[in-house]
């Protein structure tokens, strides 16, 4: 990373304030940017978000992390621009054969967006995230709405739409012409006014299968409304996403009316919600019921106890459909987790996804998961970021990881308390665990004698890593060489995140040199907050120009 030109700074240096704001748009170009985006994204309200630097904190509503990336806890990352144009260049000439219209992050003149609306009457797929769009905006698309049948998605993320923006959208979705499945309108400036105009889309435009209105003061009475309208023999919606919209135990009520009536409904998000223990109990209760056929739950810092868990367990074994459920931020505790493990256990419980991040657990709980992680052929991906695991608890999980039965594929332990110690125990698991393809263990003090053992297993002809996080790590430029030689043999790495490491000139210039080599399959880089110099900026610049396919992000 240099610095910033225009304000001489770090470009990470206003990322404490900026790294608390939940937004979908790629990362500005300077510290200024930066700032200026943080205060309009955020409409001056505090988030509910601990240890925003350290770990994604939930699984659909977006996050900057400690490297500026946009984060979800399943692993996907919105990176922020390539550090070339002509990269740029490349992506909007790809989306534009696609139909499909991509734009974040952009200020949007008149001339630009008159030409902008000549492009949208064609496209499949539009997106306009942070474009600080307004209700006016929103009269010109409700016409690309009613007269363009190809569009089908629509993306308007972090705009101050506002109650207006949104019925001049909804006449155009309740067109008859109208073709449109999926409608996001995160962080919009919304309230419950847009609900009934939002009802009445749900309950006469049977083409909508996703809603996502989180980060929006809808409240539990507009949220009310809006169950009316999925409640609705018309409303065939399939995802539901109200994380951040202030409800209450109010809501579970009208939820599990909806969810009972309506078994085309798989995915409900209420994260970040104050729904608390005696509601989650009475919504476990509606979920049990057979017309409900939830697929994806996600209650992430909704006020979560052991005391509610063993009403989830009861979800976990009476519901086959139910594949993905995170309880993130919430303060499970180890007796908790092993209610969690009773129900997963279960031979009906076909989990596939389980987020358990900042939920308190300690090296106690990694016998029971360990046991689901070795028995469970269902689960492949797990998170227990920011738990105090530490060595012991990490040596039992990767114990479980070589059992033949195990399939895990992704495995996150960011900041859990682990060293060097551990590091001999994970190589073995990743040399053993064909299944094995993302491993997120960054914000550990594993250091470069942890991470050459961990390069031992990463050379392993049965090792399939394609994703591996190694931020703030402790590492130095002297275990550079060693990670060189694994990105230029092993052609399964496909990302490699080093940030926040004291690499310097020496560490960067053996990775570039691996890079370099027609044996490395690596095509992202992720480099935030390391300091180089502007020769080693030279010679990253004219790597990305020989080496189009691959983006180092710094």
């Amino acid at each position: 990373m240099i610095r910033c030109e225009k304000l001489k700074l770090p470009l990470s240096s206003p990322g404490a304030f900026y790294n608390t704001c939940f937004v979908t748009s790629q990362t500005p170009s300077c510290a200024q940017c930066l700032l200026r985006k943080a205060l309009r994204s955020c409409h001056g309200r505090k988030r509910a978000v601990r240890g925003q630097q350290r770990f994604p904190p939930s699984s659909r509503h977006h996050v900057y992390d400690s490297r500026g990336c946009v984060v979800t806890a399943a692993g996907r990352r919105r990176l922020g621009p390539p550090r070339s144009a002509r990269h740029r260049q490349q992506r909007d000439l790809i989306s534009t054969v696609k139909m499909e219209l991509d734009i974040q992050c952009e200020e949007m003149s008149p001339s630009r967006w008159a030409e902008l609306l000549t492009t949208m009457k064609s496209c499949k797929s539009i997106r306009l995230d942070d474009c600080n769009l307004s209700s006016s905006n929103c009269e010109d698309l409700s016409s690309i709405i009613n007269t363009n049948p190809s569009l089908t998605e629509l993306k308007l993320n972090n705009n101050e739409l506002g109650d207006a923006g949104v019925e001049y959208l909804c006449k155009g979705l309740l067109t008859p012409s109208c073709s449109l499945q999926k409608l996001w309108l995160q962080n919009c400036n919304l309230t419950s006014a847009s609900c009934e105009t939002l009802r009445s889309v749900l309950s006469a435009q049977p083409t909508l299968t996703e809603l996502h209105v989180g980060d929006n003061k809808l409240g539990t009475a507009g949220v009310k409304v809006l169950c009316q309208g999925i409640m609705n023999p018309s409303c065939k919606l399939q995802k539901l996403q109200l994380e951040y919209c202030e409800l209450t135990a109010d809501i579970v009520e009208a939820l599990n009316a909806a969810l009972q009536s309506k078994p085309t409904l798989k995915e409900l998000s209420l994260s970040n919600n104050t729904l608390g223990d005696t509601a989650v109990k009475q919504l476990c209760r509606g979920l049990v019921e057979a017309s409900c056929n939830l697929e994806l739950l996600h209650l992430e810092n909704c006020g979560i106890t052991s005391d509610s868990c063993m009403e989830i367990s009861a979800v976990l074994r009476n519901k086959s459909s139910l594949m993905d459920l995170s309880v993130g931020d919430n303060k499970i505790g180890d007796s908790g987790l092993a209610l969690l493990c009773q129900g997963m256990m279960h031979p009906s419980c076909k989990i596939q996804k389980l987020w358990l991040w900042d939920c308190d657990l300690t090296s106690a709980s990694c016998k029971d998961l360990s046991r689901l992680i070795s028995t469970k052929e269902t689960l492949t991906e797990i998170s227990l970021i920011d738990n105090n695991l530490r060595d012991s608890g990490m040596e039992m999980l990767c114990q479980a990881l070589k059992d033949p039965k195990s399939k895990l594929q992704e495995l996150w332990v960011r900041e859990c308390g682990l060293t060097t110690a551990c590091c001999k125990a994970v190589s073995s698991a990743v040399s053993t665990n064909k299944h094995l393809k993302v491993l997120h263990i960054g914000e550990n003090k594993l250091g470069d004698a942890g991470v050459e053992l961990l390069c031992e297993g990463l050379m392993h002809p049965n090792c399939n890593i394609q994703s591996l996080w190694l931020g703030n790590c402790d590492l130095t430029a002297g275990c550079c060489a060693t990670l060189a030689t694994v990105m230029a043999t092993k052609q399964c790495l496909t990302e490699l995140d080093l940030s926040y490491n004291p690499l310097d000139d020496e560490g960067i210039r053996k990775i570039c040199e691996a890079l370099r080599k027609p044996g490395c399959n690596v095509q992202q880089l992720i480099l935030y907050d390391i300091l180089w110099s502007s020769e080693v900026d030279d010679e990253l610049r004219a790597l990305e120009e020989s080496k189009p396919e691959v983006k180092i992000i710094s």
